[in-house]
C-alpha cells in the first residue's frame, strides 16, 4: 500500500514509543523510513531500532530550534528529494505540571508544553511542504484529555486541545496542495512520556474494564491506523481526529469501581 513512499518520523524514543509502533506499520506496508530524535542521549536507543527496519537516515533535531529543523529537512531533501508522509509524535511538559492542580501551572511551563507539543507540528509541517510537491499525509498524536478533564493531565490536555485545532487549520491551509493533516487520539499506552503523568498506571489498569471492546490499545493498533491515514484509503480524509481507543471516548458515565 505504501511501496515507493517515504516517511519522515519524529518521536521515537524507545521500543515502547507510539512512533515506533507507527514506524513498524509503515515499514510493513512498504514505506522507506527516515527518523529524527530529539535528544543526543536518545541516539543509542533510536539508531538500532531504525536500522532494524533498514533505515540509515537518523538525525538529531531539537524541535524548539528552527535552525535544527531547517537542517534536518535540508538533509532530507538532499537524501530523498521528496517525502510523502510526516509523522509527528512529540509531546512534553514539565513533570511538576503533570501533578497537582492545573491552576498552578507556571507561565514558563505552559509555554514550554505548547512550544514542544503544538508549535512543533506547525513548524515541521511548514518545513515539509516543499518536499511534498505531489501531496502527502501528516499524522500527529493526540489524546482524549484534549476534550475531557483527565486527572493530572493538566497542561498537556490543554496543549492537545490546541494541537487538534492546529490540525484543522493546517488541513484547511494545505488542502489545495493535496497535503492531508490528521490526528490519532490513542488510548493509554505506557510510553516514556506517559510515565511522567501521576496516576497513569492505575488509569491504564482500569481502562480495559470500561472501554466497549474490553481490551487495551496496542502499538500495533495505533500503527495500523497511522498506515491507513498515510495511505490512499484515506485520500478524502483531512482535519480529523481518529479515535483508536477501543471505544472509550463514546462512554458517558462510567461504572463506579467496587469498594
Amino acid at each position: 500500500m505504501l511501496a515507493g513512499k517515504t516517511a519522515l518520523i519524529f518521536g521515537v524514543a524507545n521500543d515502547h514509543s507510539i512512533a515506533w509502533g507507527i514506524a513498524q506499520a509503515l515499514h510493513a506496508e512498504g514505506a522507506t523510513l527516515a527518523f529524527s530524535y530529539g535528544l543526543p542521549t536518545l541516539e543509542k536507543r533510536v539508531r538500532p531500532l531504525a536500522e532494524s527496519l533498514g533505515a540509515d537516515f537518523i538525525e538529531l533535531c531539537d524541535v524548539t530550534d528552527d535552525t535544527q529543523i531547517d537542517t534536518v529537512f535540508a538533509k532530507t531533501k538532499e537524501r530523498f528529494g521528496t517525502i510523502d508522509i510526516l509523522v509527528h509524535a512529540i509531546a512534553f511538559a514539565n513533570r511538576e505540571d503533570l501533578a497537582g492542580r492545573f491552576v498552578d501551572t507556571s507561565r514558563a511551563g505552559f509555554a514550554l508544553a505548547h512550544d514542544i507539543s503544538v508549535y512543533s507540528l506547525l513548524a515541521l509541517t511548514r518545513a515539509a511542504m516543499p518536499l511534498m510537491p505531489n501531496g502527502g499525509s501528516v499524522v500527529t498524536m493526540t489524546y482524549y484529555g484534549a476534550e475531557k478533564v483527565v486527572p493530572s493531565y493538566n497542561v498537556m490536555g490543554v496543549a492537545k486541545a490546541s494541537l487538534e485545532a492546529t490540525v484543522r487549520y493546517l488541513a484547511n491551509d494545505l488542502g489545495p496542495e493535496g497535503i492531508r493533516v490528521n490526528a490519532i487520539s490513542a488510548g493509554p499506552i505506557r510510553t516514556l512520556a506517559a510515565s511522567g503523568i501521576s496516576g497513569f498506571r492505575d488509569y491504564q489498569k482500569s481502562f480495559a474494564s470500561k472501554a466497549p471492546l474490553r481490551k487495551q490499545v496496542t502499538l500495533a493498533d495505533i500503527g495500523a491506523a497511522a498506515a491507513f491515514l498515510a495511505g490512499p484509503g484515506s485520500g478524502a480524509i483531512t482535519g480529523e481526529t481518529l479515535y483508536v481507543d477501543c471505544g472509550y471516548n463514546i462512554m458517558g458515565m462510567q461504572p463506579l469501581d467496587e469498594a
